[in-house]
């Protein structure tokens, strides 16, 4: 398997207060890992450290083998190659759906307008949206704001995508929807980081669970041992609790 990501030895402080300690892990391409645990456990910051929101405080993030947390690299460049859909959906809210999948397109990967609009055409109709391209982000749902976040995402055709609780913001109802786009993208051999707090979908589609306790892995493996078998007390105190 061909290693996209690998992490070793991260570290990330908030002042005093250390979020995540001594994190060591790697994404295979095509892989769907998931990453649960509760609340403040780290897992949104490592998620933010990965796409470089955060800086890391130590280590090394790995990028296609190399140290992208040196200062030869170009960050804007490596968060091209890295999808990002936020919990709150964090769309352009004079822009419509379509316009908001043609922006980055033509102002980062500098696409020509013929070429971007053919583009998020492509992703918008993936997610489900292709009707609504000249609905303005009020004009929609939350689970259509997020399929929207999801098509903007990948109309930049990033090597990796990274979720960070992308359901967590929608009401009971809505989540359905967008599970389903997501679960569709895993089918495809998208290569898929989730931070999620929906077991069912972590235990139908990822190929590996990551458990996240107090800033540091927990335990990690395929789903069924994870959820059926898990090794350490923490994870299954978490899992009777879930």
């Amino acid at each position: 398997m061909e290693k996209l990501i690998d992490i070793q030895h991260l570290s990330k402080s908030f002042g005093t207060h250390e979020v995540l300690k001594d994190i060591n892990f790697s994404v295979d391409k095509g892989e769907v890992v998931c990453i649960i645990g509760s609340s403040g456990s780290g897992k949104s910051t490592l998620l933010r450290c990965i796409n470089l929101l955060e800086k890391p405080s130590g280590g090394q993030i790995i990028y296609k083998g190399e140290n992208i947390l040196d200062n030869r690299h170009d960050i804007c460049t490596y968060r091209t190659k890295l999808g990002m859909v936020f919990q709150q959906f964090n769309l352009f809210n004079n822009h419509n759906a379509l316009s908001n999948c043609m922006v980055g397109q033509m102002k980062v990967l500098k696409r020509s307008r013929e070429e971007a609009q053919r583009v998020a055409m492509k992703y918008l109709q993936v997610v489900g949206m292709e009707q609504y391209i000249n609905a303005k982000p009020k004009q929609l749902s939350g689970g259509q704001k997020q399929r929207v976040a999801i098509a903007r995402a990948l109309s930049m055709e990033p090597d990796v995508m990274l979720f960070d609780e992308p359901t967590s913001a929608l009401d009971p109802e809505m989540v359905g929807e967008v599970l389903k786009v997501m679960k569709k993208l895993a089918k495809s051999g998208l290569t898929m980081l989730v931070v999620t707090h929906e077991m069912g979908f972590a235990k139908e589609v990822s190929d590996r669970v990551v458990f996240m306790d107090k800033g540091v892995i927990a335990e990690e493996g395929p789903p069924e041992q994870i959820f059926n078998n898990p090794q350490q007390e923490r994870t299954r105190e978490f899992l009777n609790r879930t």
